[in-house]
Parts: C-alpha cells; structure tokens; sequence
C-alpha cells in the first residue's frame, strides 16, 4: 500500500511542479553516468564495441536499481515515513507528465505566433530529428508524435514498473530508456555499441506500449476525439516503424486526430525513409498539439486509476 500512496503522491507533484530546470533530475546524472562510462569504455575496449555496450548498459542499470533501493532499505530501518516521503519524491521526479506538456506547449505557443525560429528551437529539445527545415505542419506533426511516443515512454511505463516494484524499478526503467535516447541509434557511431541498449528497450517498453496504446484509444472518447478511428488506425499501422513499439501509441494519436503522422525525415544530415501513419482525414494544425496534450493527460490519469486498482487488488486479495 506504501507504494500505491508514494506513486499516487507523486504523480500529483509532478502536475503540480513538473521538473524546475534549477533542481537537479536523477534522469540527467544518469545522462552523465552514461556519457563518462561511454567515454572509459571507448578507450578501454576500442575494437569491442558491442561488449563495452553490454557493460555500459548492465552497469548504468544496475546502479539506477540500487541505488535508491538502498536508500530506501536503510530509510525503512529509520522510519516508515521519512521512507514513504522519499520514495514519493522519487516517484515524482520519474514522471514526466508535466514537463513534457510544458515543453510541447511552448512550440505551440510559437507556432501561434508565426515564429518557425523558435518553434524548430524548442522542438530540437524533445525530438532526434533534424528541425533547422521544418515547416508549421512538419514541427506540429513532430511535437504531436513525441507526446504520443512519451505518453508510454515517460508516463505509463515509468508508471507501470513503479506499480510493480516502487521507485528503484522506476528508475531502472528510466536508465534503460535513457540508455536508449543516448546510444541507441542506428548510425556508424552506435550501431554495436547500442545495439544492446536498444533491444533492451525494445523489450522493456513491449508491454507498456501495448497497454498505453489501448488506454489511449478509451482515453480518445473521453476526451472527444475519433476512438472509432483511432482504434482502426492503431489495428492498421501499429507495426508502421522501425521500432517495435513506437508506432502503437502513434497510431492511436493519428488517428483519434484524424490526421496523418510519421513519413520521412532527416536525422544527422540523412534522410531517413519512414512508412506514414494513418489517413490525412484532416489537416494538420497547431491546435492538434493542444489536443494531443490533452488526451496524454487523460491517459495518464486512466492509467493511474486502471494499475491502482489492480495493486489494490492483488495486496487485498493474495
């Protein structure tokens, strides 16, 4: 039950507060860990990429775990309270609900306004894709792609895995993920070195992305969107990207929009061929963001309920 009242508090804070740019984030010393271990193992073992991205991976995962399981530990030998305090405050820095609503907003804002300079600028924080040659409809298309893909990156399946083992399973699964934003590319460079990484995550996030996919689709309804379409869509094209996962949540979103997402684009300098997704039932206009933000706090908040009751459930009854 501690667990459920630490997420559940959490969740709350991160809506509340989201991530202060002032305040220091798990997410970005992981980020650092990451960045200095790459750096030692690419001296260490320079014609071994894919063991040293093996290692790299197993090592970052294995301290995000412990880490703040053995604070825990030792809190819970303390006080119940302090550790149940702490162990929310974990939870809410694993969620990223708030921030990325602020970060997509502000290119909205921008786009408002006719001002493609910082609409590309603010849209290069939270997407890999080259944003310098963009147009209005491309960064609409690409921010409401990112909510999509982070409604079950950073929100339902942080959540999950909380719900299954607290706040250390929480930033395991946030090191995985950030593991993968971070040397998982397919490019020259990552290729071995992030090939396990990235099968990591493929695996981690399989489950997750189905669940977020299907509590999107309910979410659509209650947020006055196309379900009906956004479930054909999602049954058409949910394997319409490389990642095995990506495009389920993507698919929900085209199609709850009513317009067509995904198609080409340039990473790095390459152009990079990618199958589209759903129909361009509509055009697509700033406003979808906005909706799009919407519909990811619906789901988020479905979620909440949906894997509370579950946990309620299983401590009650087994």
């Amino acid at each position: 039950m501690e667990i459920l009242i630490a997420i559940v508090i959490g969740f709350a804070l991160d809506l509340l507060l989201g991530d202060p740019a002032w305040f220091p984030h798990p997410v970005r010393l992981i980020g650092r860990l990451i960045s200095g271990g790459e750096k030692l193992l690419r001296k260490w073992l320079p014609k071994k990429e894919f063991a040293g991205g093996v290692l790299l991976t197993v090592f970052v995962v294995a301290v995000s775990f412990l880490v703040p399981f053995l604070i825990l530990y030792l809190l819970s030998l303390w006080n119940v309270y302090v550790r149940l305090a702490v162990e929310a405050f974990f939870c809410y820095q694993i969620f990223a609900t708030k921030c990325l609503r602020a970060e997509s907003m502000r290119v909205y804002h921008y786009l408002e306004k006719g001002d493609l300079a910082n609409s590309r600028k603010y849209l290069s924080w939270i997407v890999g894709r080259d944003t310098q040659n963009l147009n209005g409809q491309q960064i609409t298309k690409a921010t409401v792609e990112t909510i999509a893909e982070n409604t079950s990156d950073g929100v339902i399946a942080p959540m999950l895995f909380m719900m299954i083992g607290g706040a250390p399973l929480g930033f395991l699964y946030k090191a995985v993920n950030t593991l993968d934003s971070m040397i998982g590319y397919k490019n020259e460079n990552y290729l071995l070195f992030g090939k396990f990484a990235a099968r990591l995550d493929d695996v981690v996030n399989f489950i997750p992305a189905i669940l977020s996919a299907w509590i999107m689709i309910a979410a659509s309804f209650f947020s006055r969107l196309d379900a009906k379409n956004a479930l054909r869509i999602f049954r058409r094209d949910r394997h319409n990207h490389a990642s095995p996962n990506s495009a389920k949540t993507e698919a929900v979103a085209a199609g709850a929009l009513r317009i067509q997402l995904a198609g080409d684009a340039y990473y790095f300098g390459k152009l990079v061929r990618k199958q589209t997704i759903g129909d361009p039932l509509q055009a697509v206009v700033p406003q979808d963001i906005k909706r799009m933000s919407r519909l990811m706090y619906v789901t988020a908040l479905m979620a909440l309920l949906l894997f509370a009751a579950a946990r309620f459930a299983l401590v009650m009854f087994l």
